[in-house]
C-alpha cells in the first residue's frame, strides 16, 4: 500500500490543498520515519518534533494556503541558523551553540509555508565532499550503509533518498549539492550565482557558495527552487538572469525543447592529479548521451582549454577557511582537514589571494566563452562511485583534499564559473549504487536544465528507484 512519503512533493502539496491531508498529519508521518530509521542513517544532527508540530498547527490556523510550500516538511542544513535550535556547523567548536536569530534562508522557507523538522547532517563548516564530522554519526548512503552519502549536504540527501523528507534545501560551494545528490540517486540543482536572494553567492568569498534544492524528481526540485528564488526584494544590484517564462516549475513539468549540447569527459584537474573515471561513470554518461540523442538533441564532444585552475582553486579554498573562528588551543578541536585549510589559508600572502581571485575571474569568463555555443554541457557528476565511510584520509590534509578532487573533479569549476548545474540520477550499478550525470547551463539557464532533466526523467523513470529504507 502506498504511504505518504511514496508521493512526490507535488502530489503531497495537491493533497494538502484539496483538504485530504493536513500539515500536522504529514509532519507526523515524517517525524515517525525519522524516529524509526535515522539512528541507522545519520541524516539529522538535531530533530525538533515539538517545534515542527507547533509550526504545522500554526499553518493550519493562520497561514494562507497560497504560500508556495504550505504544509511541506523540510530540514535545515546544519550550517543554517534557526532561532532556538542547536546549530553545530558540524564542528566541536559549536557543538552546543543555540542561536537567538534565524538566518535569512530559514526565514525564506518559513515564509514559503514549509515545516522544518530539524537540522540535517553536514561536515565541519561544510568544507568537505563527504559528511563525517566529530559531532554526529556519519551520513550514510541509504543504498549501502557502508558507503558515504557525499557532502557537504550529505544529511539532506540521505533524508530525501530514504523518504525522511520530501525534499531539502542545501548549499553548494564546490559540489555540495551535486555530490550527495549523485551519490544517493537524487536530483540536485546548483543555481546560477545571484539567482537565490538568500543564498546568492554574491556575498560569499569568491562567489562560490549558493543555495539550491535536493529532491527525488525534477519538478520537486523546481518547486523548492522557485520558493527560494521568490523571496524579495533582491538585496544586490547584480543578479543572475531570470527566465522570462515565469516560475521554473513550468519548465520542469513541460520538459520541452531540443538543444545543442556539449559532452565533456575531461576536467580542469586532469593535468594536476590522476583523474580516472569508474567504468560505471562511463556507462552512465553513455546512457545519458544515447537517451539525449534519441530525444533529438545535438551532441558534440568538447574539452576545456588548459588553465591554471588547480592552483587558483586550491588557493581560494584555503583562503576561504581563514575566517573559521578558531585560534590558539581551539585549533585542536578542528578536524585534520579543517585545521590544514585554516593554517594554510592564514599563511597565504594577501598578494597570492588577490592573484587567485583575479585568475578565477578570468577562468569564469573563459569557461562561459567556451561553453557559449551550447545550451548545456554534459559531464559526469563524479569520477568515482561513493566511497566507504572512513575512506578519506583523516591525518594528511593535502592527501584528503586530493582524494576529494579525484572523486569529484567536475563540480568545483562550475562554482568558480558561477554557472547553473543539475545532477540527474540516470544510472545504477549492478549492486544498485546510483550514478549521476551533470548538465551545466548558461548564466540564468536553469529552465533549460530542468527541461532536459524532465525529458530524461520521463524516459528513465529514476523516481521509481528506492533504497531498502524506503519501504521500512
Amino acid at each position: 500500500m502506498s504511504e505518504l512519503h511514496h508521493l512526490t512533493a507535488q502530489e503531497q502539496w495537491d493533497l494538502l490543498h484539496r483538504g485530504e491531508l493536513t500539515p500536522s498529519e504529514l509532519t507526523e508521518h515524517y517525524l515517525a520515519r525519522i524516529e524509526r530509521l535515522d539512528a541507522e542513517l545519520g541524516a539529522f544532527i538535531t530533530v525538533t518534533p515539538d517545534a515542527a508540530r507547533q509550526r504545522a498547527r500554526t499553518l493550519e490556523q493562520a497561514v494562507p494556503m497560497s504560500a508556495p510550500l504550505w504544509g511541506l516538511p523540510f530540514g535545515d542544513k546544519d550550517l543554517t541558523m534557526r532561532t532556538g535550535v542547536r546549530t553545530t556547523y558540524g564542528s566541536r567548536l559549536f557543538e552546543n551553540f543555540v542561536p537567538t536569530e534565524s538566518d535569512e534562508m530559514a526565514q525564506v522557507l518559513d515564509a514559503a509555508g514549509g515545516v522544518s523538522l530539524g537540522k540535517t547532517n553536514t561536515p565541519e563548516f561544510g568544507m568537505t565532499g563527504y559528511t563525517e564530522s566529530a559531532v554526529a554519526p556519519p551520513a550514510r548512503n541509504p543504498y549501502d550503509l557502508t558507503l558515504g552519502a557525499g557532502g557537504s549536504s550529505g544529511g539532506a540527501a540521505t533524508a530525501v533518498a530514504a523518504g525522511l523528507l520530501p525534499f531539502a534545501p542545501a548549499s553548494d560551494g564546490g559540489g555540495s549539492i551535486r555530490i550527495p545528490a549523485s551519490s544517493t540517486g537524487l536530483v540536485g540543482v546548483k543555481p546560477s550565482r545571484g539567482l537565490v536572494p538568500a543564498a546568492s553567492g554574491v556575498d560569499k568569498f569568491a562567489g562560490l557558495a549558493v543555495g539550491g534544492p535536493i529532491a527525488r524528481t525534477v519538478a520537486d526540485a523546481a518547486m523548492l527552487l522557485d520558493a527560494m528564488v521568490a523571496a524579495g526584494p533582491y538585496p544586490f544590484a547584480l543578479r543572475a538572469p531570470v527566465s522570462a517564462d515565469g516560475p521554473l516549475l513550468g519548465a520542469a513539468i513541460r520538459g520541452e525543447g531540443r538543444f545543442q549540447l556539449g559532452v565533456m569527459t575531461t576536467s580542469p584537474w586532469d593535468d594536476a592529479l590522476d583523474i580516472r573515471l569508474d567504468p560505471a561513470v562511463v556507462e552512465a554518461l553513455e546512457l545519458a548521451t544515447s537517451e539525449l540523442d534519441a530525444l533529438g538533441h545535438g551532441l558534440e564532444q568538447i574539452a576545456l582549454e588548459p588553465s591554471d585552475y588547480p592552483e587558483l582553486f586550491t588557493t581560494i579554498w584555503q583562503a576561504s577557511a581563514v575566517t573559521v573562528p578558531a585560534d590558539g588551543d581551539e585549533l585542536e578541536l578542528l578536524q585534520p582537514l579543517s585545521r590544514w585549510l585554516v593554517e594554510r589559508g592564514r599563511r597565504l600572502p594577501a598578494r597570492d589571494i588577490l592573484l587567485a581571485l583575479s585568475a578565477a575571474s578570468r577562468f569564469e569568463r573563459s569557461v562561459i566563452r567556451q561553453f557559449s555555443r551550447f545550451d548545456a554541457v554534459l559531464t559526469p557528476t563524479l569520477a568515482l562511485l561513493p566511497q566507504p565511510i572512513g575512506w578519506y584520509d583523516q591525518i594528511d590534509g593535502q592527501r584528503n583534499f586530493n582524494q576529494q578532487v579525484q572523486v569529484g573533479p567536475f563540480t568545483s569549476f562550475v562554482n568558480v564559473s558561477g554557472l547553473p548545474a543539475i545532477t540527474l540520477p540516470v544510472h545504477q550499478t549492478a549492486a544498485g549504487i546510483p550514478v549521476g550525470v551533470q548538465l551545466i547551463g548558461r548564466p540564468g539557464g536553469e529552465a533549460t536544465l530542468l527541461a532536459i532533466g524532465a525529458q530524461l526523467e520521463r524516459r528513465i523513470q529514476w523516481q521509481r528507484r528506492h533504497p531498502a529504507a524506503w519501504n521500512q
